[in-house]
């Protein structure tokens, strides 16, 4: 297969296909470039009498916009690429499947976080699942299992991962090149950064336009710059409104813009009232390493290698969320008192896994000091803490501690 033409199995293409045994309305939700369209027409094809609207096509959006009821007629599975494109869909969409409740009627697809856009008139409750596709694993890349996370909370400090031979180089190429499929087909750094620029462009013009009206699209092409020079840092909301000479709620409302529309992904602050002392203020990494690369190429040479590496890891992290087989959510923590953890994973249970990220070939115990916090205080809540790190051994800590090399990410099991 030429590279061009070369498909990466998504994890997420099992997930739609149950939702669709079970939910009238089935939403493919993420980043545009991520591979949405590509995982639903495959799914598509698995069943009998599916159709496709594409409403990038204006000929078919103008005949969406024109008699949405009839648009939406058909027996089978309808997948509608770019459903928020035309808002009125949604209400037609559902008095149909009010009236009917077969499930598998509707596959839609969307590159904004549907239920945050103003032009949609209500929401599915009850009747839709969202599934969020994010850029391509590491895992699915390599065609490794990502079975990190869930193996963290099973096995706790007993989990071992046997190295790759990869090397601090190595990772740094990896999170450079990031996962958009589009970008990992081209050979060279150079066409990869052609492929950045459009799409940064593409997204101000585009997607930006789409959720807010928004004129000033230099200093929003600033904004993101400065965010990818903090990238894995605090949002420092006042600090970004000074830079750009305007008012911290404009910054605020810029900022959740670029959420909405999958440029950024805020990492909340966790603190679950262990100490007073716990910073609030969230931090921002981007859910492509190699889009925040290209953005933030002008930062000093070892910040920006250490934190594109951190954004690498925490990225891997966020993905596997989408598909393990229990709910968990992504923090990160971080004290007056200078003790941090780069990524604290709780479950629903209220079950701790925290991981700190070190751009480094070897690992001390003073890598562990804000995980050895978060085991005092949390106690028997303390699944384990792992340092993951660009050496290539496994090492216990004790304590519920371990080291492990970064690529354990994709190559561990669940």
């Amino acid at each position: 297969m030429h590279k061009a033409d070369q498909y990466f199995p998504r994890k997420a293409a099992e997930l739609v296909k149950e939702a669709l045994d079970d939910t009238r309305v089935v939403v493919v939700n993420g980043p545009r470039q991520a591979g949405k369209s590509t995982l639903a027409e495959m799914v598509l094809k698995s069943r009998p009498n599916g159709v496709a609207r594409f409403l990038d096509n204006p000929g078919t959006r103008a005949a969406a916009s024109a008699d949405p009821l009839g648009f939406l007629e058909h027996d089978g599975l309808m997948l509608i690429d770019e459903v928020q494109r035309v808002p009125d869909l949604w209400l037609a969409i559902k008095h149909l499947v009010d009236r009917d409740s077969r499930p598998g009627r509707f596959l839609l697809t969307g590159s904004a976080r549907l239920l945050a856009l103003k032009s949609l008139p209500d929401s599915l409750p009850g009747r839709s699942e969202t599934i969020e596709l994010w850029p391509l694993s590491q895992g699915e890349i390599d065609g490794g299992p990502d079975g990190f996370v869930s193996a963290a909370f099973r096995q706790g400090s007993r989990l071992r991962a046997a190295g790759l031979g990869l090397t601090k180089r190595d990772y740094l190429a990896r999170a450079r090149r990031g996962g958009y499929p589009e970008a990992i087909r081209r050979e060279s750094d150079r066409r990869r950064e052609r492929f950045f620029a459009d799409y940064v462009s593409d997204m101000i013009l585009r997607d930006v336009q789409q959720v807010a009206d928004i004129d000033r699209t230099s200093d929003m092409r600033r904004l993101i710059s400065l965010l990818a020079d903090q990238t894995c840092g605090l949002l420092n909301m006042s600090r970004l409104a000074s830079a750009l000479a305007v008012t911290p709620p404009t910054v605020k409302s810029w900022v959740q813009i670029l959420e909405t529309i999958y440029l950024i992904r805020i990492v909340p602050a966790w603190s679950a009232n262990l100490t007073a002392r716990a910073v609030s203020t969230p931090k921002v990494i981007f859910p492509d390493s190699g889009l925040a690369g290209h953005l933030a190429a002008g930062a000093a040479a070892d910040v920006s290698a250490g934190r594109l590496i951190e954004n690498l890891v925490l990225g891997e992290l966020g993905r596997q969320l989408t598909w393990t087989d229990f709910s968990a959510r992504l923090y990160h923590y971080r004290d007056r008192d200078q003790y941090e953890v780069d990524a604290v994973l709780e479950d629903n249970a209220g079950m701790v896994v925290g991981v700190e990220v070190k751009a480094a070939a070897s690992v001390s115990g003073a890598d562990f000091r804000g995980l050895r916090l978060l085991g005092r205080r949390l106690g028997e809540r303390f699944r384990a803490g792992f340092v993951l790190y660009c050496g290539d051994e496994s090492l216990s800590f004790g304590d519920g501690l371990a080291a492990l090399p970064i690529s354990a990410l994709w190559t561990t099991e669940p």
